[in-house]
């Protein structure tokens, strides 16, 4: 079995998904996990799917053939590896933010993170129209791993630091959500 990752985008339209699958399972491939959105008019998104070593050329071929339908698909074989939930010395934490929205947060925070290790598994982002106040938020959902041998402080002092310069508010702690 050949284990691919695909990328996918085009115009967003009822149908999208159903040929993307329809493609995998005429190739008696097994749709493994995805996470697609709709943003600014196209459908996007990322799908990891198993399929029969002997189906993977016929399989790409038939993804170039859904251009004509309106999707573009990339495909990359996917990189044996532990999942991270697996991982000895790995500890999960969540991270939410909030704040006026404006450029260069996500960026300020992301490299704040990687400077002490700790890299991001999921990330959701989102700008709102801020009630009552006017103006838009911009929100962060994230799922981070943190080198277990990692002292909270030592990343958290420098996010809320950063988090008070940049006007936003900051949740960050172990485990994999705020519950």
């Amino acid at each position: 079995m050949a284990t691919l990752v695909l990328t996918v985008i085009g115009d967003d339209r009822a149908g999208l998904v159903s040929a993307l699958s329809a493609a995998i399972s005429d190739h008696r491939g097994s749709w493994q996990r995805s996470e697609m959105a709709r943003l600014a008019g196209k459908f996007a998104g990322v799908v990891l799917v198993d399929v029969p070593d002997r189906q993977v050329v016929a399989l790409e071929a038939a993804l170039v053939d859904l251009s004509a339908a309106g999707l573009t698909v990339g495909v990359a074989p996917a990189q044996p590896e532990s999942r991270p939930e697996d991982a000895a010395g790995v500890d999960h934490w969540y991270l939410h933010l909030v704040g006026q929205d404006r450029p260069g947060i996500l960026a300020e925070v992301s490299a704040a993170l990687a400077g002490h290790g700790v890299g991001i598994e999921e990330l959701a982002t989102s700008v709102t129209e801020a009630p009552m106040a006017g103006g838009l938020l911009f929100e962060v959902e994230a799922r981070l791993s943190v080198p277990a041998d990692l002292h909270a402080a030592a990343v958290s002092g420098p996010l809320e630091q950063l988090a008070d310069e940049l006007m936003v508010d900051l949740t960050m702690g172990p485990g994999t959500d705020q519950t």
